[in-house]
């Protein structure tokens, strides 16, 4: 586990084995969620990346032969 220091601007700086495993880069946008008593950062991603990702997702679910 990696700590950082927060700047007097309030800016922290991702450690680079952190950016390097999320594949982030430069000017790349961040959610971030306050939870409970921790800080949660979530890379928004573009959504092209998703595209064929669930393709084999059925759209209309398996139902059980008593509750047609």
């Amino acid at each position: 586990m990696t700590s950082v220091t927060i700047s007097p601007k309030f800016q922290i700086v991702i450690p680079a084995e952190v950016r390097r495993a999320m594949n982030l880069t430069p000017g790349q946008k961040v959610q971030v969620i306050p939870f409970g008593n921790r800080i949660e950062l979530f890379p928004v991603r573009p959504l092209r990346e998703l595209r064929g990702r669930f393709k084999d997702i059925a759209l209309v679910p398996d139902r059980e032969d008593d509750r047609l």
